[in-house]
């Protein structure tokens, strides 16, 4: 009963956190479509965006089923564990293993179709530019995303600085670059042409060089996360088959 007892423990503890954390993640997934402010409406006015970018303004969706998904994970193990139902826990046990089947199916799709992922990186980048020298300096809200994403990481434009060129704040600015693209500079960057604008880290490969160097954490996270999977699988199928043992 030792054994049964902690494995039960584990259970409730475990669990309970994934419903703490799916709560979290639906109510930030409610917050984000009812934000009419929020990213989704910017990224939906950016003009000659590609056709695949629309699929973002779903993000909130994705939270919203993320985080249902986890709470009625968190509930079927807690409540299958405390109650020693059945039931819940072959329930639980099920929605695990199709999380654990999908997991697999998409790493091996996103293996499998990586040149297309490369192509929709570059028309996004291709919108982001279009919309940067249409918008910034113009509009608030783009300008304002746009300071706050460089700022925040670090670097200049989409791909460098000279995604500035021929931007509303670049022509009333006496072509000059914003101040994010000048490390230390709290003003515009008088000292700066479109020539040597190229040497600044744009946001993009900023991203992609972060993404580069923590891959190893990445991949260990994912490894980590499916070893837990299996973990719990095992787990509800011990308790499953030492509950219908000690009811027989």
């Amino acid at each position: 009963m030792g054994c049964f007892g902690f494995l039960k423990g584990m259970m409730f503890v475990f669990n309970g956190i994934i419903f703490l954390a799916g709560a979290a993640i639906l109510g930030v997934g409610i917050w984000v479509k009812v934000d009419s402010g929020s990213i989704l409406s910017f990224l939906g006015k950016i003009d000659n965006a590609p056709a695949e970018l629309s699929q973002v303004l779903n993000v909130g969706y994705l939270l919203i089923a993320i985080g249902a998904l986890l709470v009625v994970i968190g509930f079927l193990g807690c409540c299958g564990a405390v109650k020693e139902s059945k039931c819940m826990l072959l329930l639980f046990f099920i929605i695990v293993l199709l999380v654990f089947i999908a997991e697999v199916a998409g790493a091996v799709v996103i293996l499998v179709f990586r040149p297309l992922a490369d192509e929709l990186f570059v028309k996004v980048g291709e919108a982001a530019v279009k919309n940067i020298r249409k918008d910034y300096g113009k509009n608030a809200d783009v300008t304002g995303l746009w300071n706050t994403t460089m700022s925040t990481l670090k670097c200049c434009g989409f791909y460098n600085a000279s995604d500035f060129v021929g931007s509303p704040y670049y022509n009333n600015n006496n072509m000059q670059f914003p101040p994010q693209c000048c490390p230390g500079a709290k003003t515009p960057c008088d000292q700066m042409s479109a020539n040597n604008s190229t040497t600044i880290t744009g946001c993009f490969p900023k991203i992609k060089q972060l993404v580069d160097e923590n891959t190893v954490v990445i991949v260990g996270v994912a490894l980590g996360i499916a070893a837990l999977e299996v973990c719990a699988m095992i787990v509800s199928m011990v308790l499953y088959c030492r509950i219908k043992s000690t009811l027989a």
